[in-house]
């Protein structure tokens, strides 16, 4: 009897595995482009909106260009975005470019030389400041900021996964 149970769940096991081991990422309805995923701010001004369309209330005046914002959602042409405080609303997706950048939001980060805890310091970096990412390994992204370059840990960085890897 037990060797019949055994089977059964083996056959169950094998069934289902498939199934999910297929799922496919989520993707936007519009753009076919990974959700979430991040994107930056690409002009100085920019409405967020409480809902996918002009016609809707603006919750949200962002003045930052290059602010990473993270796209949750799509309709049409609008974007559902979030800031790194959580708050955001829906933009024209006019107003975004796929440049994907950073903000620093541990004060005085250090940006170092190569992607080491002990390789020479480069520069400290105030939180809020906006960095361009050049090339992202598990843990760490080389960044640019005003032509300074160097590698911050991803843990002083909004707008980038941990472990997310960008040639």
């Amino acid at each position: 009897m037990r060797t019949v149970i055994a089977a059964l769940f083996a056959a169950i096991m094998l069934a289902v595995a498939p199934v999910h081991a297929q799922t496919p990422p989520t993707v936007g309805s519009d753009s076919g482009l990974p959700l979430p995923r991040y994107v930056s701010l690409k002009n100085s001004e920019a409405r967020a909106r409480r809902g996918p369309s002009q016609s809707h209330r603006v919750d949200w005046l962002y003045t930052r260009r290059g602010l990473p914002l993270r796209v949750t959602a799509e309709f049409d042409n609008w974007r559902r975005v979030e800031d790194s405080d959580g708050e955001g609303g829906w933009i024209h997706y006019s107003q975004l470019s796929g440049v994907r950048t950073v903000l620093i939001t541990q004060d005085m980060a250090v940006m170092h030389s190569r992607p080491q805890p002990n390789a020479p310091e480069v520069a400290r970096l105030e939180a809020g400041v906006i960095a361009y990412i050049m090339q992202c390994a598990p843990g760490w992204c080389r960044v640019s900021i005003d032509g300074t370059r160097g590698w911050v840990e991803t843990g002083a960085l909004w707008g980038v996964e941990p472990d997310e890897i960008l040639d």
